[in-house]
């Protein structure tokens, strides 16, 4: 089970589905305005067809309720739950003319988180028994960033910096304007808050001396072959054991073990938000009732 834990984030969310809504609906949903009853009511299953890690739910809900408030919404399953093909996930019911209005959005929403969360917790898995950490990145749908990282969550893994604000992350283009590792950390250092830590992006042995001997709090270990990435793992870890130790670049399902034992502490994987398949996911209308009748 994972919980919905957007705090303050409700409010915001269902500004963001109206938008969403008033994409799609424009004028009006014409094709179930002149096929199907106004006083039309359904019971409509919402299942999915593959195995995979469901997320999302608290977010349809909040779909449907935009739509029309008065749809009755039941989740079957929680988010983190793992499903396999032909479970029913929510069954909702009410005005046929709202169910079909927001099936569309709960569903794209649904799939795609759901396809995070699936994607994450096959990288979770692979780490099983080893003390390394999977993380996100920056790399996600603008817009979507909240949910992308939520659905991380979901299957399991944690999120790096939500955005540039929240930590100091020292790339090569950063290190190629400053002219150096040491005096991009200097100035960094004497800018920002005592609080807040500095990532340094190093690519070679190098580098990652010179951002130790600068005070960086986190190295990361770019596209490193697992030999480098071990050399610089002992040494890091045998002067400045305190250092938080990140592995990322080009971090796939059939690598990611190797890498986490070379001895990280975190691995980053971009993958997880830009590259994945949605989970397939489908709404039926089931025992259609006749208008009037409860």
């Amino acid at each position: 089970m994972f919980e919905w834990t957007t705090g303050g984030y409700d409010a915001q969310m269902r500004d963001q589905i109206r938008s969403w809504l008033a994409e799609d609906i424009g004028s009006g949903d014409i094709t179930t305005e002149t096929t199907i009853a106004a006083g039309s009511r359904s019971r409509a299953v919402i299942h999915v067809k593959e195995d995979g890690v469901i997320a999302g739910l608290p977010l349809a809900k909040l779909v449907f309720e935009v739509v029309n408030p008065e749809l009755s919404f039941e989740a079957k399953v929680q988010d983190g739950d793992f499903v396999t093909k032909g479970t029913v996930l929510i069954e909702v019911e009410g005005s046929t003319h709202s169910i079909l209005t927001g099936e569309r959005l709960a569903l794209n929403l649904m799939q795609r988180i759901s396809g995070i969360a699936t994607k994450t917790k096959a990288y979770v898995d692979a780490l099983q028994g080893l003390p390394v950490r999977l993380v996100d990145t920056r790399k996600t749908t603008p817009g979507h960033r909240m949910l992308e990282k939520y659905a991380v969550r979901v299957g399991g893994g944690f999120n790096h910096r939500f955005g540039l604000y929240d930590a100091v992350m020292i790339k090569d283009n950063h290190i190629k304007g400053a002219g150096s590792i040491t005096a991009a950390v200097t100035s960094a250092r004497q800018q920002i808050p005592h609080t807040m830590k500095i990532e340094v992006e190093t690519e070679s042995l190098a580098q990652v001396e010179e951002a130790m001997a600068c005070g960086a709090d986190i190295i990361m270990l770019d596209n490193m072959t697992h030999d480098l990435m071990r050399e610089s793992v002992a040494l890091i870890k045998g002067k400045t054991p305190h250092v938080i130790v990140e592995a990322s670049g080009g971090v796939r399902l059939d690598t990611i073990h190797g890498i986490a034992a070379c001895g990280v502490d975190v691995i980053s994987v971009g993958g997880l938000t830009y590259s994945f398949q949605a989970l397939d996911i489908s709404l039926d209308l089931n025992e259609k009732k006749e208008v009037g009748r409860a």
